[in-house]
């Protein structure tokens, strides 16, 4: 009996049980078993026979054609060789992807190659100091240049008081807000980089990410301060002192109506902040080992008069911002994002192998409540509280 044969007997056998109704389970199982056993053996049959035809049939000689019998021994002769079967008119821009050449006889690395084969660490290692001040502020994404905000008036008339009844209630009005415009601003740079540099080792991404956008974020950070600083309508105090600073948050607190939530000084006047001693030599704001007066563990981060200190050398030395940032700005963003490009057609950097790298950005500060910043400047040495 043939395996085809005993499928079709298995198959039956099944069909039959399946409609008695005193068919047991066992049985059934034991029969349905049959079946596919029987398709297993009938598949490994196949598989048998195909490859037995595929080892009695002889390889086919592929086509003896002029390419077959032409063996180039360079690049050059093949590229010249192509032109002419197709007859193309040589002015024109064409090209050839070329066959693989292999040499006569295996190529060794000569000795004095060999130290230059190295392993490359693609990070390369410099200064790089935090980057704080963007998160200090809200964020915001449009998608035009520009956005057009408004600063509510201080000036209100009127207001809400105690009436009896019946009587005349109290009329209010508010002075008109001030429209402010602020365009985006496109902050941008490019850098060059060698293509073989690139392809040897793996270097773009620690170019893009460990200095490319590294640099360009401090350069936000620089904008952001200038920004700030030149705003109009934010306080201003002339101590940069701890009682100084402990007015500029009053004066937000009270101007704006919002908590102050950092100081974002530069790190010089936080340092002859941080110094200061009572008369017994202990520190103030806690020594280099302990809180104040022993009270506690060492902050790290110690917070002035309860505000986030946020030290930059973005700040200019004899310069220092109390705010109430999160609520009084937002840094506002194009809905296009970081941009980071890759030209190689740039001027000549086809023919030198390089690769240009772009980095842009456009966004704008938009100060909507002025009032919840003061900018202090003064001298932050004196020996005064």
């Amino acid at each position: 009996m043939t395996l085809l044969e005993k499928l079709e007997e298995a198959k039956a056998n099944l069909k039959a049980m399946t409609e008695d109704s005193e068919t047991k389970a066992e049985d059934l199982s034991e029969a349905i078993k049959a079946v596919e056993d029987t398709q297993a053996q009938i598949e490994e049959a196949d598989k048998a026979e195909a490859l037995m035809k595929k080892l009695e049939t002889p390889a086919e000689e592929p086509a003896d054609t002029e390419e077959k019998k032409m063996e180039y021994t360079n690049l050059g002769e093949f590229v010249a060789a192509k032109v002419t079967e197709a007859n193309i008119d040589t002015k024109q821009k064409i090209n050839f992807t070329s066959p693989a050449f292999k040499v006569a006889a295996p190529m060794v690395i000569p000795s004095g190659v060999k130290p230059a084969i190295t392993t490359y660490d693609a990070n390369v290692y410099g200064a790089r100091r935090e980057l704080l001040i963007s998160d200090l502020f809200s964020s915001e994404v449009i998608s035009n240049n520009a956005l057009t905000f408004f600063v509510e008036s201080s000036t209100v008339e009127g207001g809400p008081a105690y009436t009896t009844e019946a009587n005349e209630k109290p009329m209010m009005s508010f002075g008109d807000p001030t429209a402010v415009t602020a365009a985006l601003r496109k902050i941008a740079s490019y850098m060059k980089e060698s293509e073989e540099l690139v392809h040897d080792a793996p270097w773009l991404a620690s170019a893009i990410n460990d200095r490319g956008l590294y640099q360009h974020q401090l350069a936000v950070e620089s904008y952001l301060v200038s920004a700030l600083s030149g705003t109009s309508g934010i306080g201003t105090g002339d101590h940069m002192t701890p009682d100084g600073i402990l007015k500029a948050k009053m004066t937000v607190w009270k101007n704006s109506g919002f908590k102050p939530d950092a100081l974002l000084i530069n790190p010089d006047d936080l340092y002859n902040i941080l110094i200061r001693k009572d008369t017994d030599g202990q520190y103030y704001g806690g020594g280099f080992v302990t809180a104040p007066y022993g009270n506690g563990e060492y902050d790290e981060e110690p917070r002035i008069w309860g505000m986030k200190v946020v030290p930059s050398a973005s700040v200019t030395a004899g310069t220092c911002f109390v705010g109430a940032f999160k609520a009084g700005a937002s840094v506002v963003r194009s809905n296009e994002g970081l941009r980071v490009e890759l030209a190689t057609q740039n001027e000549d950097d086809f023919i030198k192998n390089m690769i240009t790298v772009r980095i842009e950005e456009r966004l704008v500060l938009a100060v909507r409540r002025p009032a919840a910043f003061v900018k202090i400047t003064g001298s932050s040495t004196s020996t005064a509280a």
